[in-house]
């Protein structure tokens, strides 16, 4: 009888608190960049129009994709030749950024787990990263 007037605890009543959750460091890239502020597009068509100088964007994804084939290099496999082809053909970061989860598995494989780390922080400098949302947390 006492249990109906009592409320029944739910999962989330003994989750930890949230300052002892893991956080995330490496999030993928959005897929939409965000909108341009209006006093920007109106500057924008005000201004002269330029020489386009090629496609950055292009350029900077082709360099990035070469650094995570050359992360594989040494890793003979049929395996991390195969991902690294995948790699060399990929058409976005967002699709660089979830192959890291199978780099770091052959990495890890092939040599050590503290080098498959070194080698994933590297790569992961093209990523946007989070901050920490509280001020108790050392920034290392």
């Amino acid at each position: 009888m006492l249990s109906l007037l009592l409320p029944r605890p739910t999962r989330r009543d003994f989750a930890p608190p949230p300052s002892t959750r893991m956080r995330l460091e490496v999030c993928p890239p959005a897929l939409l960049s965000e909108p341009e502020p209006a006093y920007r597009r109106a500057l924008r068509w005000l201004a002269p129009p330029q020489q386009p100088a090629g496609d950055t964007g292009t350029q900077q994804l082709q360099t990035v994709r070469e650094e995570f084939a050359q992360a594989l290099d040494d890793i003979g496999s049929q395996h991390a030749e195969f991902l690294q082809h995948r790699i060399r053909h990929i058409r976005s970061m967002r699709e660089l950024w979830h192959a890291r989860s199978e780099m770091y598995g052959l990495i890890a494989t092939r040599h050590t787990q503290a080098e498959a780390e070194r080698r994933m922080a590297a790569l992961n400098r093209h990523f946007p990263t989070r901050s920490p949302r509280s001020g108790f947390v050392p920034l290392d």
